[in-house]
């Protein structure tokens, strides 16, 4: 029997598949309207198909279907318009899913307080499509996740239905590759990976992801689509360790890590510039080298390179904790009678989004220390710490004033750092940010 391309249709219902498809006929589901999921709908309802949005999130649920959007990268106005035009909705319910020629699955994967994959989200998504599952479907994990996963962990969950993968639906893996607050590189313009579980799982979600992506890689299997993903993240991660591990030796030779490394920068070939900072945030970065590890340890093979890279990014916040503490023992301010406002508890600047934010533990860490600690941030209005809401504290001069140490832990492009550091009393900078303030230097320290 000749062996079928990726790109070659198998089946005789693979043309009315592809038909549906071509012709914007077709539903997609997207399960998770998150930071990955809610943008993902968008695009395909303003590419003309019909989607619906499942989410766990009641209020989540309810939001989106009158037009609100939690994710800065959906505009509301965008959002409105393809809810008004009824090609987007969203439900609460699995039972939605059985709608889907295509169904997405892009929901959190965490890891456990032991540095372990939690999959737990991406079981229930499985679960509840196969609940619902009918033939022909094809179901597209997005969702960042180990080597395997979706071969060893969705795979046997469509199954136990008695639908046969690459038989009668289809399962292939395309991991998502957003960049928060990007406006340059976007899931139009951004190339798409995608391995599926068979040649013909492999040809129908390369098709799906044409239809709003300019550039869609096929690869030989999901496991190569998956590792390729951490791989991304993980040399992000270790490359930003050794930024920051030299940032610390920088630091006790009274050396510029920041001069350092604009220096290295002029090198036209061979060297790409990483930054230190406050430690390593958002769903990814942090998560990613810990997943692969986990992974390894199953073939008797150990990722100490990589692990050692994490832990110097875990440690980060530890170290800017330390370095502020003496900061304010030598501005005479006790831990116990010290006020600390930070500014910017997002990853990265300019969005809303703090899951794994450094800045936090960077607050909790000088809290434990009985520093009074409040924030600042334009984008995030309200945060959860120490069991309890804070608010996002004015920034005015009277405000600035009143701190013994302002941190900046999140370069946002809002702030006026020029302005901050003339009424602060004292300047600890993750960031780089105050390079360009040439007044009261002396109030200023960097990381």
């Amino acid at each position: 029997m000749r062996t079928l391309t990726p790109l070659e249709p198998s089946t005789q219902d693979a043309p009315a598949f592809d038909h549906r498809i071509r012709t914007r006929e077709a539903t997609i589901a997207v399960v998770g309207l998150g930071y990955v999921g809610l943008p993902l709908a968008l695009a395909y309802a303003r590419a003309g198909f019909r989607v619906v949005g499942i989410d766990v999130d009641g209020d989540r649920v309810e939001a989106v279907n009158r037009g609100l959007s939690h994710v800065g990268d959906v505009r509301p106005e965008e959002l409105a318009t393809e809810i008004s035009a009824g090609r987007l909705r969203a439900s609460a319910g699995y039972a939605d899913a059985s709608a889907g020629d295509v169904i997405f699955i892009c929901v959190p994967t965490p890891f456990t307080r032991n540095k372990e994959p939690d999959t737990s989200c991406i079981q229930t998504a499985g679960e509840g499509i196969a609940a619902h599952l009918r033939p022909e479907q094809l179901v597209i994990l997005r969702s960042t996740s180990y080597p395997g996963t979706t071969a060893e962990l969705v795979r046997p969950i469509l199954e136990r239905t008695g639908h046969r993968v690459g038989e009668d639906v289809y399962l292939a893996f395309a991991p998502e590759r957003v960049d928060p607050g990007r406006r340059d590189f976007t899931v139009h313009n951004t190339p798409v990976l995608v391995g599926g579980c068979d040649p013909e799982s492999t040809r129908r979600a390369t098709l799906v992801l044409e239809q709003i992506t300019a550039r869609v890689v096929p690869m030989s299997s999901p496991a190569a689509a998956e590792m390729t993903k951490l791989l991304e993240n993980v040399f992000r991660n270790v490359n930003i360790a050794l930024a920051n591990q030299l940032a610390m030796l920088c630091e006790r030779m009274g050396l510029d890590i920041w001069e350092i490394t604009e220096a290295a920068a002029t090198k036209p070939y061979g060297f790409m510039a990483f930054h230190p900072g406050p430690g390593v945030g958002g769903h990814c970065i942090p998560v990613d080298p810990y997943y692969l590890a986990w992974k390894a340890r199953e073939y008797d093979f150990h990722m100490d390179f990589i692990e050692l890279a994490a832990r110097v990014n875990d440690e980060m916040p530890y170290y800017v904790a330390t370095r502020i503490l003496l900061a304010l023992n030598g501005q005479a301010a006790s831990a116990g009678s010290a006020r600390v406002l930070v500014l910017g508890v997002t990853f990265k600047r300019d969005i809303e989004d703090y899951r794994h934010s450094p800045a936090l533990k960077i607050m909790e860490l000088l809290h434990k220390q009985g520093v009074e600690v409040r924030y600042h941030d334009p984008h995030v209005p309200t945060l959860p710490f120490n069991g309890r809401v804070l608010r996002s504290e004015p920034l005015t001069e009277e405000a600035l004033r009143a701190y013994d140490c302002v941190v900046i832990a999140t370069d946002h492009t809002q702030f006026a750092y020029d302005w901050i550091v003339r009424h602060a009393r004292l300047v600890f900078d993750t960031r780089n940010a105050t390079r360009r303030v040439t007044h009261d230097r002396h109030k200023i320290i960097r990381l």
